[in-house]
């Protein structure tokens, strides 16, 4: 009668809830550019920044233009395959790079797949969240 109750992370602190509050809310890591579930043509906007962020190609797929929660799932595969390649440029840098360039240009590249993996780790629950939302969990405002 009154839905699901909401799921709870500590005593007191609910998390999500099935049945919607009336109000659009975004939790930590949703993306700026994303409406927040439940807002009007929010699905539109997720849409939109999912295919940003996968390869130019998906944009010619109508499976995945029509049926955002499908292009949410290809998007997450997407953002962790790229984070194991990060992973996997970062552990053959030194390795790799050492006998082809110079020492500072190494350290550099390292500096970078470090920044590029932090970026992902954002990046992947961002989109964790947007597909989350796209199978129809709701998020509340914590007190």
């Amino acid at each position: 009668m009154f839905g699901a109750p909401p799921r709870r992370t500590a005593p007191g602190r609910p998390l999500t809830t099935s049945s919607g509050s009336g109000r659009a809310v975004r939790p930590p890591g949703w993306p700026d550019q994303v409406r927040p579930p439940g807002a009007p043509d929010w699905e539109t906007t997720a849409v939109g920044w999912l295919l940003d962020l996968c390869p130019p190609e998906y944009r010619s797929y109508p499976a995945l233009r029509r049926h955002a929660v499908v292009l949410a799932r290809f998007a997450v595969l997407h953002v962790e395959a790229c984070q194991s390649a990060v992973n996997q440029g970062l552990s053959e840098a030194r390795g790799g790079l050492r006998e082809v360039v110079e020492a500072s240009v190494v350290e550099a590249a390292v500096e970078t797949w470090q920044r590029e993996s932090a970026r992902l780790i954002a990046v992947r629950r961002a989109v964790g969240l947007v597909e989350e939302a796209l199978r129809g969990r709701r998020f509340v405002e914590r007190l």
